[in-house]
């Protein structure tokens, strides 16, 4: 973390600088010989943000313009309100105004091909934020988490949690059965599958031996995904699969949730069924949002997966400044990331999983949050 952002600072303090080239993940930098930083000092950027439902995405906005902005572009920053038609004619406008440079994490991963066809033709450089843009070839970069691994990491605390695995990950020889239902992230976000890949491909085993019982029978990707990231989805469903799982006595033991949006109305949900505020089931969360984590502190949600969203957001605005000064943005994976027409490169950043036991060192220490934010 403190490498990032010794990073952050030289890329704010020296523009001018070209930063040599290596394999590997090491910022590609020769700059090239037109005039491009002159050309595009003061540059408009376009961010594509998609709702404020959510405090994790008005943090990244925030930030990536102010990080911007201070490294003198201006910016054009919009929320979706989670409608796609919204997005659109937003970073439509954006082309119009001149945007040099468009960030974007989309609402819909496949909504945006007639715009990013349009940035082409003008010579406009894309960059995926956090959500993998899927089906069109101009996509030039893309920086997010390892998604994959987010989902290994919600499937282990939940098996931690419900006393299957230790704290350093090994079996603890547990047999159960514990009954655990399932939740998908949304089925146009390119990411809630790799989440979702990865919790299985770490709880089949288990599902397999007996130890964990998804009692409702519900373990497809399409069965259990929430469009939208929804909370109120989730609630509902949360609702009906308690009304017609576990109707007979039996208790959900562990829930799988992608997201804490989802968490809070999955909690909610149990709370309102008869489940007691200091007994509830190991429910698993991402994105360390402060209401999360004080259900966390309280003792209702177990855990949630930490995403620096800082490192995300400068490493956006470092790409974004690469590209103007005519250098190859930095990356680490050209493998992982097919967006169904190329591999995007993509700086990943690695995830962390936040439980009662580790809030404070993750969270407070680092300044992600203050003391008073978790009150």
């Amino acid at each position: 973390m403190k490498t990032r952002k010794v990073l952050a600072g030289i890329a704010a303090i020296g523009l001018a600088l070209s930063l040599a080239a290596c394999s590997g993940g090491t910022r590609g930098g020769t700059t090239t010989v037109d005039d491009t930083a002159g050309a595009n000092k003061g540059a408009l950027v376009g961010v594509a943000m998609p709702t404020k439902t959510s405090s994790r995405w008005i943090k990244d906005g925030d930030a990536v313009k102010a990080s911007l902005e201070k490294l003198g572009y201006k910016v054009d920053l919009e929320y979706g309100d989670d409608k796609i038609p919204n997005q659109v004619q937003q970073i439509s406008n954006m082309l119009t105004k001149g945007a040099k440079v468009l960030i974007i994490a989309s609402i819909d991963g496949t909504a945006l091909s007639d715009q990013l066809d349009q940035a082409a033709k003008s010579g406009v450089k894309v960059i995926a934020y956090d959500r993998l843009i899927n089906g069109n070839k101009n996509v030039d970069y893309y920086t997010t988490f390892d998604n994959n691994e987010v989902g290994v990491q919600q499937a282990t605390s939940l098996l931690t949690g419900l006393g299957v695995l230790d704290k350093d990950g090994k079996d603890t020889g547990a047999t159960g059965p514990f009954n655990v239902e399932l939740f998908a992230g949304s089925p146009d976000d390119n990411n809630a599958t790799f989440f979702f890949n990865g919790a299985m491909d770490t709880l089949k085993p288990f599902i397999d031996k007996g130890v964990v019982v998804v009692k409702s029978g519900q373990v497809g990707f399409t069965q259990v995904a929430t469009l939208r990231w929804d909370p109120a989805t989730a609630q509902k469903r949360m609702q009906n699969l308690i009304a017609s799982t576990y109707s007979d006595g039996s208790k959900v033991d562990g829930v799988l949730s992608p997201y804490d949006g989802l968490s809070i109305g999955i909690i909610s949900a149990l709370t309102s069924s008869g489940y007691a505020t200091n007994a509830l089931p190991i429910v698993t969360g991402q994105d360390a949002e402060a209401a999360s984590v004080k259900s966390i502190i309280a003792g209702q949600q177990y855990s949630t997966i930490y995403k620096d969203t800082r490192l995300l957001g400068d490493e956006a605005v470092k790409m974004a400044d690469d590209l103007l000064n005519g250098r190859t943005p930095e990356v680490n994976d050209t493998k992982s990331y097919d967006n169904k027409v190329k591999i995007v490169p993509t700086y990943l950043f690695p995830p962390k999983v936040v439980t009662k036991d580790n809030y404070k060192e993750l969270l407070i220490d680092t300044g992600y949050y203050t003391e008073a934010d978790l009150k």
